[in-house]
């Protein structure tokens, strides 16, 4: 019963970089925000590859292997997870590794493949044993079936049969290799550091590492890295470009170049796009810390009303304390946030959120913001109401428990407790991003997806079959 919206994955890569293994533990701490599950790195010496995995957060990855010696190599793969596919517990936990025919070989993926159930139940009737409940595992056993000796056209191969998002770095003890859906649904991004390549799901882990942006690896790429360079492998032709406009709304970080595009710049368009299309008569703005800030910014400098920070977030809570009762709903949040009365008291707040799930969370900062002394409280939201599944990547909560599934605006404008409620509009939300128009999966705002096969899925569920 948490009250969001789960980040997906984020995956790194590594190749021709000493003590490899650190810089890519490195480069998930600045994709901490995509995932706070669980955190492994493979690591190959040339000969072998290692693997070190462990749950909760990327300093424990760390300290593990502070504590038991870093895996020596110039070359490898990492991921931090929160599962929108299989179960939570180490066995699930990413990078995987297997030895097969072609030698050992680890995969980290980020993005959910929707026929994995079947392609797994088939497996199993052919004799295949899976260690895990992860969709990612049934990618090992399509690629190991593969008749060629190739490694790449068996992955080629394997990924032509599988559907849904796929962003993935693959390691073998002589190559790294990264590769894109077809619809690039997620972002997936190559950089340079020094003489070394690098592989990552946002562009703020070259920042951290002091490695340059590239560019992106393109929807439908299989890129291959060795000694000799960089060679890019076609596995399919692209029929149109879906990325997921909530890596804008919500999951990047502001200061990652995502789909090739200024993550902050986007956001603060949204802001102002609200701005217009949802005006509001406040004396402050504020956000909710932190993934509205950028958006609330935005908002301010359109509607010309101040910027505030009304709430401060506590960043120490983890996500282990979830508690199913109401009552330990709303002492989470307490927790979590705290609003400060100077900036409130007597104040006509606009208070600035990216979107609603089961609107509980938001419930319970709106009244923490009228207890704290506002006067009145005008709730805009930057993006538009969610009201359908994700089916690739995201982890949402049944489309019964959506808010705005089950309410009108007005209805959910009482149930938070506030003078008013304003979405954007998903042509104010697209139009933000002018810069890739047409090119977003908009699924969970408006119902249709890019992959006709998931439409019929969706009126099948709507319509209870």
């Amino acid at each position: 019963m948490v009250d969001e919206i789960h980040e997906e994955c984020g995956v790194i890569g590594i190749w021709g970089y000493a003590n490899a293994s650190r810089a890519a533990a490195m480069g998930l701490f600045a994709m901490q925000h995509r995932g706070q599950e669980s955190s492994g790195v493979a690591t190959s010496d040339g000969k072998d590859i290692t693997l070190v995995r462990q749950m909760g957060l990327v300093a424990r990855l760390t300290e593990y292997m502070q504590e038991h010696g870093e895996p020596a190599g110039n070359a490898a793969i990492g991921h931090v997870r929160y599962s929108t596919a299989g179960g939570s517990s180490v066995v699930n936990a990413q990078p995987f590794l297997v030895r097969h025919k072609r030698g050992p070989l680890s995969i980290a993926h980020n993005g959910n493949l929707y026929n994995a159930r079947d392609l797994r139940g088939k497996l199993e009737e052919l004799g295949h044993i899976f260690q895990s409940t992860s969709d990612t595992e049934v990618l090992f056993h399509l690629t190991a079936r593969h008749p060629a000796p190739s490694l790449e056209e068996a992955i080629k191969s394997a990924l032509l049969q599988v559907k849904g998002s796929y962003c993935i770095t693959m390691l073998a003890p002589d190559r790294l290799m990264a590769a894109r859906d077809p619809m690039g649904i997620r972002p997936l991004c190559l950089g340079r550091l020094d003489k070394a390549w690098v592989v990552a799901s946002e562009s703020c882990a070259f920042d951290l590492l002091g490695a340059t942006y590239v560019r992106d690896i393109e929807p439908g790429e299989l890129l291959v890295i060795d000694d000799t360079g960089c060679r890019s492998i076609r596995i399919a032709e692209s029929p149109r470009r879906a990325h997921c406009i909530f890596e804008f709304v919500y999951f990047s970080r502001p200061d990652s170049l995502i789909f090739g595009h200024s993550c902050d710049k986007i956001r603060r368009r949204l802001g102002k796009q609200l701005a217009t299309e949802s005006p509001a008569d406040a004396d402050v703005v504020i956000s909710v810390p932190d993934s509205s800030n950028t958006a609330a910014l935005g908002f301010s400098h359109k509607s010309g009303i101040r910027f505030e920070i009304g709430l401060l977030r506590n960043h120490y809570v983890g996500r282990t304390f979830i508690d199913p009762t109401q009552a330990g709903r709303e002492n989470k949040v307490k927790l979590k946030f705290n609003p400060i009365p100077g900036v409130l008291k007597g104040r006509r707040v606009v208070l600035v959120d990216d979107s609603i799930v089961r609107g509980t969370t938001l419930r319970s900062l709106c009244r923490m913001v009228r207890e704290a002394g506002a006067s009145e409280i005008h709730v805009r939201i930057s993006s538009p109401p969610v009201r359908s599944p994700c089916f690739y990547g995201m982890d949402f909560p049944t489309e019964s428990e959506l808010l705005a599934s089950n309410m009108s605006i007005e209805d959910m404008r009482k149930y938070l407790g506030v003078e008013s409620l304003g979405y954007l509009s998903i042509e104010g939300m697209v139009q933000a991003a002018r810069e890739l128009e047409g090119q977003f999966c908009t699924g969970c705002f408006s119902g249709e997806y890019p992959d006709e096969e998931l439409n019929k899925q969706n009126r099948q569920m709507q319509l209870g079959l």
